[in-house]
């Protein structure tokens, strides 16, 4: 009969390129009983999973000359799922309904998009509290032992590692990344594919060649034995070691760096980044610890503003597992926040995915600081929070300034200062290691991203401040 031995795997993905894609088979052939001067032929279809109607009919395959190989590829096979392939022997001059057309099939594969996991902890997945979250046909996993296999929680987990560059060194739990594969699978009608590279604990250096560079190199890898380094888009979240450790004054020029070199060593010179701004970290924080999470937040949205290609989502109201993870039900969160993203970005479908980012902050007239804020779908709300528990803080050249009133018009948040403003002025908004909080949010929608460092544009200075001058 016939056999398989390369390409495609069951439960595999295949990326797919304007709603098909090729398919690529080959292996070996044996007759046996067949009369003599009879000539046999490998021949190969496509067809649907749950029905078996064809959607690729018989095709004849290439023979090779040494008579034992062959090879055929299948072009334009539309995008969808799942999908069965089946081999078999065949003649055009003898029936061999009683002979051997025994051939190999291949199970569940699917045609559609496929997604790289990659960063640390919460990417690797650290939600151990119960959710519901099942596997669903149609999203599936490139698993660490070098198989493809239907998508189940834990992504990460390390059975039979072939990549023991991300061994974990304790259980991976849930992840966002589940419910971000369903999401899109639901809406787009395709099959999602998901392959993990992530390991918690791990600054960014890890994946910058010019200082380590370990993970980068394990990233592509995986990118390439899973797809053929054919991916539609990075789901990337790191940070927290970078905080903590103190480098967030580089983060953006080295984040820039990685998806520069992720895009080169895999051809693809607009392959998205999705990434999420760190959530809040509840362990005890010196002053400058409060800075590097600010300033890093602010790296990350910066990145979603200079980077073309790179989007970020909120994070500061999701709820914990623990002290610095997420729960499972925030990833749920976060899974579909990402997805709606997705599906604006790369899909059409818009969704409002996109979070609102301050756009400007100004003085007015009347001395206040106006935070204006896109894209607002419905109104901005601040849950009745007092001034002393707003998560802004303004700061001038005389240091902090007090922040004696706080309201919301629509699009803008308005701060009363507690005292004149002078000199330069910058705001920073849900900005510390644990802002207070809840962050102000959309409405119905989603938080505002993080900033820090935003400088207020004055109204004017007063007397007092143009004679120093």
């Amino acid at each position: 009969g016939v056999y398989i031995t390369h390409e495609p795997r069951g439960w595999q993905i295949i990326r797919q390129t304007a709603g098909k894609a090729d398919l690529t088979l080959g292996g070996t052939y044996a007759p046996r009983d067949i009369p003599d001067g009879v000539r046999v032929k490998v021949v190969v279809r496509v067809v649907r999973e749950e029905t078996g109607e064809a959607v690729v009919p018989w095709r004849d395959a290439r023979l090779d000359p040494d008579g034992r190989t062959w090879s055929v590829e299948l072009k334009g096979v539309p995008a969808g799922g799942l999908y069965r392939i089946e081999t078999m022997l065949a003649s055009d001059e003898f029936r061999m309904d009683n002979v051997i057309t025994r051939g190999d099939m291949v199970h569940h594969v699917g045609i559609g998009d496929i997604f790289l996991i990659a960063g640390q902890s919460n990417a690797s997945g650290r939600g151990k509290d119960p959710i519901e979250d099942p596997p669903e046909l149609g999203v599936h996993l490139y698993r660490n032992c070098g198989e493809w296999s239907l998508a189940t929680h834990p992504l990460n987990e390390s059975t039979r590692s072939v990549y023991p560059a991300h061994i974990e060194y304790h259980n991976p739990s849930h992840s966002p990344y589940l419910q971000f594969a369903k999401v899109l699978k639901r809406r787009t009608n395709m099959p999602i594919g998901l392959i993990q590279s992530a390991v918690g604990g791990r600054p960014l250096r890890c994946w910058d060649e010019a200082e380590d560079g370990e993970l980068f190199r394990n990233m592509v890898q995986i990118a390439r034995d899973a797809a053929g380094g054919r991916i539609r888009g990075v789901l990337w979240y790191q940070g927290c070691n970078d905080a903590l450790e103190g480098r967030s004054e580089d983060y953006l020029a080295r984040f820039a760096a990685l998806v520069r070199r992720t895009r080169e060593e895999l051809g693809s010179p607009d392959l998205p980044f999705f990434t999420v701004q760190l959530n809040r970290c509840t362990m005890a924080a010196e002053p400058e610890t409060d800075r590097h999470w600010g300033r890093l937040r602010e790296a990350q949205r910066q990145a979603a503003l200079a980077i073309p290609g790179v989007y970020v989502v909120p994070a500061t109201d999701c709820a914990m597992y623990d002290q610095i993870h997420n729960s499972a039900a925030a990833n749920m969160m976060l899974g579909e926040r990402l997805a709606r993203q997705a599906l604006a970005v790369l899909y059409g479908r818009g969704e409002d995915g996109a979070p609102p980012d301050l756009v400007r902050a100004e003085e007015d007239e009347d001395g206040k600081v106006v935070l204006t804020f896109a894209p607002v779908v419905n109104r901005l709300h601040l849950f009745m929070l007092p001034p002393e528990r707003a998560p802004f803080t303004l700061e001038d050249e005389a240091g902090a300034v007090p922040i004696a009133g706080l309201e919301a018009d629509g699009a803008r948040v308005i701060l009363t200062p507690g005292r004149a403003l002078s000199g330069r002025c910058v705001v920073h908004g849900v900005w510390q290691m644990n802002p207070p909080g809840p962050p102000p949010a959309d409405w119905g929608r989603m938080p505002i991203l993080s900033f820090y460092g935003a400088e207020v544009r004055r109204h004017k200075a007063n007397p007092e401040e143009e004679t120093d001058r």
